[in-house]
């Protein structure tokens, strides 16, 4: 554990080595889109209607969970949701943050016009922004709304506010894959964009027909990408593509899963979020989540260690320090607890292929 400077706290880290650095704090559980593949931050589909929620975390119980947070050490959240934009004091909850603490946000976009410079006032220094399809109607069917040109309007509006660079969230399964050869041509032509394609989670949201074999993603593009970095996080892999004046189509590019690559110059980056059956994933993993109703998660897949944080910052600081001390090395329920308080492979849940025990490599990588 390190010491937090200007507190008497320490950085939390698990029993894995990981410490605690950012925190993921949904602000809500509506939304104005139905996303076909949504897992509602781990929570299943508990959706409804647009009003607020009796349940919704109040402004001041944000902050002070906030405020904790960054007693210990954490210097970074995401506001999630649902669509964190239905909150009407989503400027006031940026505001207070406590300085030092970087704010990003993850939105469907389609309120950003309007809004995106006042956010940036607050505070707000990074958006995702959530576009699976370059296509009205592929958009249409995958979120349930009619809001394609609203959320092209809110990309602008991100950008015109000096969020750049503005990241496209796209989850990529069946229905999607089609698309993600024009998306990553989309990014490597503008400037101010970057993708960030999400392996679908058939664990948290069901359909396990629509997953897809992720390694085909980065395959295509390693062969598509000038440069490929990794990033610390997640033990994350970036690729950096150009915009190609001529090649595939974006169905010949589906079908063929291998576009022509080339040597350009760098303009566009694009990553790839895969934590099915990745334990390395896992063991890069800083954060821990809030859901919109004051519990804490030290996993979004999983729901069977959740904590309420209570009103007090005291109870706030004891649900902290027992999420992080209780979380798993792999997520979900890939490694579970045995009587005498070890760990073993759930093998109801998952096939562990070959020799070496995730768990192992979890610990060793996080080390």
């Amino acid at each position: 554990m390190r010491p937090v400077p200007g507190t008497s706290e320490t950085m939390l880290e698990d029993d894995f080595g990981r410490d605690v650095s950012g925190v993921r704090v949904s602000l809500t559980d509506r939304c104005n889109f139905d996303c076909v593949y949504c897992h509602n931050e781990g929570l299943g589909d508990t959706r409804g209607p647009m009003d607020p929620r009796e349940n919704e975390l109040s402004t001041d119980r944000v902050v002070r969970f906030l405020s904790v947070a960054h007693e210990f050490g954490v210097d970074a959240v995401k506001l999630t949701g649902g669509e964190p934009m239905l909150r009407s004091d989503l400027e006031a909850i940026i505001r207070r943050t406590p300085d030092d603490m970087a704010v990003s946000m993850t939105t469907n976009g389609t309120f950003l016009p309007g809004r995106a410079a006042d956010l940036v006032d607050a505070g707000l220094e990074r958006v995702n922004i959530s576009q699976d399809a370059m296509d009205n109607d592929a958009f249409a069917e995958l979120t349930q709304s009619g809001a394609y040109d609203a959320v092209l309007e809110g990309v602008e509006a991100a950008l015109d506010a000096g969020l750049a660079p503005v990241k496209l969230n796209m989850v990529v399964f069946e229905p999607t894959a089609g698309y993600v050869p024009e998306m990553v041509d989309h990014v490597a032509a503008r400037d101010g964009l970057r993708l960030q394609l999400i392996e679908y989670m058939p664990e948290l949201a069901g359909h396990p027909e629509w997953a897809i074999d992720i390694d085909r993603v980065h395959d295509w593009l390693a062969d598509r990408a000038d440069r490929i970095e990794t990033r610390e996080m997640h033990d994350r892999r970036r690729y950096w593509v150009s915009s190609q004046d001529a090649g595939s189509t974006a169905d010949d590019a589906a079908q063929s899963v291998t576009p022509d690559g080339g040597a350009h110059p760098d303009q566009g980056m694009v990553e790839i979020v895969d934590p099915v059956g990745n334990p390395q994933f896992c063991a890069n993993c800083h954060r821990v989540r809030l859901t919109h109703d004051g519990y804490l998660k030290g996993c979004l897949n999983r729901n069977d260690d959740l904590r309420g944080i209570g009103e007090t910052t005291q109870s706030m600081r004891a649900a902290f320090r027992e999420t992080v001390a209780n979380r798993v090395p792999y997520y979900g329920e890939y490694m579970t607890r045995t009587d005498d308080g070890g760990w073993e492979i759930n093998d109801d849940y998952l096939d562990v292929e070959g020799d070496r025990d995730p768990y192992e490599y979890a610990a060793d990588d996080s080390a």
